[in-house]
């Protein structure tokens, strides 16, 4: 057997996911068909203040990839590339929606590059429907009253409405 053969193609999408949304659903389900597994990373970030604690965007990612077996939901802290070297990644998927989030995910793209060779980045557009879905409009229209219904998944919308 070739060396393609026998391993597996792992990929890392990293984020906040505050709250998860379904353009990153949308990402993740399809970088699951393209990959032999895709680790959810969840980014712990101390200094930010999250709409939703790290144990609930853990558990809401669980949830809603529970039926998918090569999806796996995770957490870490520190460089990401160290992450993808622990995990034995070698892919690591960012999502782009517009032109605006190019530059910084190409700078990000490049210094991880730099930091760890062996790890490519993909980038992933999100279906039509889910090219403005982003988490920080999410929480600004949570915050201010409005509808997030198809925005993000029924289980983020439940759990926030309790909040409210």
């Amino acid at each position: 057997m070739t060396r393609a053969t026998t391993e597996k193609r792992v990929a890392v999408y990293p984020g906040s996911f505050d709250p998860l949304t379904n353009g990153h659903v949308d990402i993740i389900l399809r970088g699951a068909r393209l990959f032999d597994r895709i680790i959810v990373a969840l980014l712990v970030n101390a200094d930010k203040e999250p709409l939703l604690s790290l144990s609930e965007r853990l558990e809401i990612a669980r949830e809603v990839f529970a039926t998918h077996p090569n999806v796996e939901v995770d957490t870490f802290e520190g460089l990401l590339v160290e992450y993808v070297r622990r995990k034995r990644a070698s892919v690591i998927v960012r999502g782009l929606r517009a032109v605006s989030d190019f530059e910084f995910e190409l700078e990000m793209a490049l210094m991880n590059r730099r930091l760890n060779a062996e790890a490519e980045t993909v980038f992933m557009m999100p279906a039509e429907r889910y090219t403005y879905v982003s988490s920080r409009l999410v929480k600004e229209v949570f915050a201010l009253g409005g509808s997030i219904t198809g925005l993000v998944p029924e289980g983020v919308e439940a759990r926030l409405m309790k909040k409210r």
